[in-house]
């Protein structure tokens, strides 16, 4: 029984490890942010309806290499619009999902990758590209190169 329990928990806290922290309130991000001097990325997403979307999560977002990193160096915020009946958000998160997109995607473009700065300035953005998860990283951290 004891063991059983011990190989249980060391799963959890592997599996756990592993596992990114996604954010779904702006202000929650930037307080989290302004802590721990980290960039917020902010990611439009349609998660069951737009085949670059699901491309991304699958490739880079889901990454044991780019969570890993995440975790370090990103507070990660998703907006999610979602289609399907099933996958409905809840009108207050639909709310807010819609009033960051007035402010950071105006052209509604899926995905949209953008970075921000502690105050919600735009550090950077970008979308979907056919990137590891080590080039897609050196990709969202390029506005350090300016």
């Amino acid at each position: 029984m004891k063991t059983s329990s011990l190989v249980i928990l060391l799963l959890f806290l592997s599996v756990s490890a592993f596992s990114q922290e996604w954010l779904t309130d702006f202000e929650e991000a930037k307080k989290l942010s302004k802590q721990t001097n980290k960039p917020i990325v902010l990611v439009f997403q349609g998660s069951d309806w737009s085949a670059p979307c699901i491309k991304l999560e699958r490739s880079i977002w889901s990454s044991s290499d780019f969570k890993s990193y995440a975790d370090k160096h990103f507070i990660m915020l998703k907006a999610d619009f979602p289609r399907k009946k099933k996958n409905q958000l809840s009108l207050n998160q639909q709310n807010h999902n819609n009033e960051l997109a007035k402010s950071y995607n105006k052209a509604g473009y899926f995905p949209l990758v953008v970075v921000l700065d502690k105050e919600g300035s735009v550090l950077n953005t970008l979308g979907y590209s056919k990137l590891s998860p080590k080039e897609y990283i050196k990709s969202i951290e390029s506005y350090k190169n300016d």
